[in-house]
């Protein structure tokens, strides 16, 4: 099975290097922003502009976002930078997604917009710290996390799933995605999406997706199949068996009715965003 970048051990200073200026990016949006609306300066102030960096800044906003009687904003802080800074990685993995928003996405100008607005970015993200408490064995704060992401964002994806990165869920209401999943780097999902299990037993039974997929919209992949690099989902389809490398499929049960080594545009689907069969 192939890596994603969650299994791979980062060198945090070469991981970040092509990534910093998204930060520094956003803190220019931020700036212009005060200035374009300045009845929503406190806003930017506490949201980005009064942080030192990235890990603080997504820290405070994600846990103001997630807090609750249970869990207060304070605490959730805390748990955040902690899982940050247990896992370097995971500051890349946040930023490579925030760019995937804003190459993929013809509604995203600006590199704040995901970190801000975007629940799918938040969710993907309070994912990847419920993910690492996973790891670490933390499974009831990964839980009452996952929980409280689903509740409010309306996205279920348990945190035992492993997810690469530069990864984009539009829309993402009704997203789900199951335990024993595997999401390779660089895939593209749209709403009402479901990576299923089936069957009840304790083993591999959610799908794998390889990277530079495009999941369209209300497609739902039941099962430990395997959807191949670069392969197409066309919207509405039910996927029920594995997908060859490069294929688009259609239909309930979804078959194969185009084969192509890319796009017509002459890159990944995940990249294009291109529903159209």
């Amino acid at each position: 099975m192939s890596l994603t970048s969650t299994d791979i051990p980062e060198k945090a200073s070469e991981a970040l290097e092509d990534l910093s200026a998204i930060w520094l990016t956003i803190r220019e949006e931020a700036l212009a922003a005060v200035d374009n609306e300045p009845y929503l300066a406190s806003f930017y102030h506490g949201a980005v502009l009064h942080h030192e960096g990235f890990k603080e800044a997504i820290s405070f906003y994600l846990s103001s976002l997630l807090g609750s009687s249970d869990a207060p904003a304070a605490l959730l802080r805390d748990v955040i930078l902690e899982a940050m800074n247990q896992n370097a990685g995971i500051e890349r993995q946040m930023l490579r997604d925030i760019k995937a928003w804003y190459d993929r996405d013809a509604a995203c100008d600006q590199f704040i917009m995901p970190f801000l607005n975007f629940k799918g970015f938040h969710a993907l993200q309070g994912y990847r710290i419920a993910h690492q408490l996973w790891r670490e064995g933390r499974k009831p704060l990964a839980f009452l996390l996952h929980s409280r992401i689903s509740e409010i964002f309306n996205v279920d994806i348990h945190p035992a799933a492993t997810i690469g990165a530069g990864i984009m869920i539009d829309h993402a209401t009704g997203v789900v995605i199951g335990e024993t999943a595997v999401v390779e780097d660089e895939v593209s999902f749209l709403h009402a999406t479901t990576l299923g299990g089936s069957g009840a037993a304790h083993t591999k039974r959610h799908p794998t997706v390889r990277r530079g997929v495009l999941v369209s919209a209300g497609v739902k992949v039941l099962g430990n199949i395997d959807i191949g690099m670069c392969a197409k989902l066309a919207a509405g389809s039910v996927v029920l068996e594995s997908v060859p490398a490069y294929a688009t499929v259609a239909g309930v049960p979804a078959k194969v009715v185009r084969t192509a080594k890319v796009s017509h545009t002459g890159a990944d689907p995940a990249k294009t965003m291109d529903q159209c069969l």
